[in-house]
């Protein structure tokens, strides 16, 4: 049996509209599948910090003479894509896209303050224009790119878009508001 009351307003509410609201929540992952979950996205960044530094700021002496620093987005894109070979094109942009797909992955899946498509890229692009400005600063054989750093942020924001948003409600669902 239904039972109903009048409100202040005249209209009458049925005895389920009475009860307290329940805050609505998306349910992910169980909290101990969370925090595994959350360890091994924290062993992955740590491995790809590892890798990215040896990639990245290793010093090589021999290409000390055909190293120089690119400022103008597009410039080195330019260079690499009227290479005759295409291999060392392919090499070379997808080498610098591949490099950003961890942090758009990893980062929703660590820090739920970084979920989010704005959040992701530039969080990225801030981390790879620090290497970038290391690499072309103090690093021999190496020089700042403006490329590599749109090149990684494009391949974070690849990563985010396949599978890093997905990853990152799961282990961190997001709480609907109240209506």
């Amino acid at each position: 049996m239904r039972t109903t009351r009048s409100t202040k307003s005249g209209r009458r509410s049925s005895a389920a509209a009475r009860k307290p609201a329940r805050s609505h929540e998306r349910r992910g992952l169980p909290w101990p599948a969370r925090i595994l979950v959350m360890l091994l996205a924290f062993a992955a960044m740590v491995a790809f910090a590892a890798a990215l530094a040896r990639l990245t700021l290793e010093p090589s002496p021999a290409s000390e003479a055909l190293t120089h620093n690119n400022l103008h987005p597009g410039r080195s894109l330019h260079a690499y894509l009227s290479q005759p070979a295409l291999r060392d094109a392919v090499k070379q942009i997808g080498g610098n896209l591949l490099l950003g797909v961890p942090f758009g992955v990893l980062l929703p899946m660590l820090a739920p303050q970084t979920r989010g498509v704005l959040r992701v890229v530039l969080l990225t692009a801030g981390v790879m224009l620090l290497v970038e400005l290391v690499q072309g600063a103090f690093i021999t054989g190496r020089a700042f790119d403006v490329d590599d750093v749109i090149l990684n942020t494009a391949g974070a924001l690849v990563g985010y878009l396949l599978l890093g948003r997905r990853l990152g409600r799961a282990v961190h669902p997001r709480r609907l508001r109240r209506s």
